[in-house]
């Protein structure tokens, strides 16, 4: 099993922060975990929720620039391409909004689900995309004051924003609204944006975009990218683990 080979070095020393610097990771009892991405300096941070189904692991924040980065470029010091990685962008894709601690942006459903391929096999943890039914489970209510937790058309002034600055939901989970919209398997097990963005007036469980032509209409390349979406800075994602990660590491 895929846990069995988990690297007692990759759960040793709690780290708050998500997508950081960092040389070794643990598991909170029961609420958060902080993996490192070999090859890396950079972790992610896990958030355990609770589903019908069994917990899940969700990321506590959209994917950064920083552990997307690695992907994008190859810098994981691995030498070995075990996924599908983008194409380098023709455009800048973080588009001046901030690059280092921000949501990473532009990325295509495609791009996004072998970004979870690249993790699993940098964390031998098994990540993927949530499924539409998973991220509501997560996502919570519709927040009262939606300022206070989410950027969005309201105060976010046409760009992104660093990760984590708006107040954490119920589960734990920052950005869930807003910010970033997030790529999740839909209903019909195709592609979809959810939760809303930092240029919707309207954010919360029910934001929902399905992708459009129009999101890399001005891609001069021929065949278009399948990678990334000159006209879609509002596409991230964040990422979500199946297994029992506190468990893995008390059999270790």
């Amino acid at each position: 099993m895929i846990g069995d080979r988990l690297s007692a070095s990759a759960l040793l020393a709690f780290c708050v922060l998500s997508c950081v610097s960092h040389e070794s990771a643990t598991v909170v009892p029961g609420r958060i975990a902080s993996v490192p991405i070999r090859g890396t300096d950079v972790s992610v941070e896990l958030v355990r929720v609770a589903t019908p189904e069994g917990p899940l692991w969700f990321g506590r924040t959209e994917v950064t620039w920083d552990a997307y980065d690695p992907f994008v470029h190859g810098r994981d010091g691995t030498g070995v391409d075990a996924v599908s990685r983008p194409t380098q962008p023709y455009i800048t894709v973080d588009r001046g909004f901030g690059h280092e601690g921000f949501p990473a942006i532009s990325m295509s459903y495609r791009a996004a689900q072998s970004f979870c391929a690249w993790l699993s096999a940098q964390t031998d943890l098994p990540f993927r995309l949530p499924t539409e039914k998973e991220w509501k489970l997560a996502c919570g209510s519709s927040p009262a004051d939606p300022g206070s937790v989410a950027w969005y058309a309201s105060n976010a002034g046409g760009r992104t924003h660093a990760v984590a600055t708006r107040v954490q939901n119920e589960r734990g989970l920052h950005d869930v609204f807003g910010n970033a919209a997030e790529w999740c398997v839909g209903t019909d097990g195709r592609g979809v944006l959810l939760g809303g963005s930092f240029l919707d007036r309207e954010v919360g469980p029910e934001a929902r975009r399905e992708p459009s032509g129009a999101w890399n209409a001005s891609d001069p390349q021929i065949p278009k990218s399948i990678w990334w979406l000159a006209d879609a800075p509002f596409a991230g994602f964040r990422v979500v683990c199946e297994a029992d990660v506190a468990a893995w590491r008390e059999r270790e």
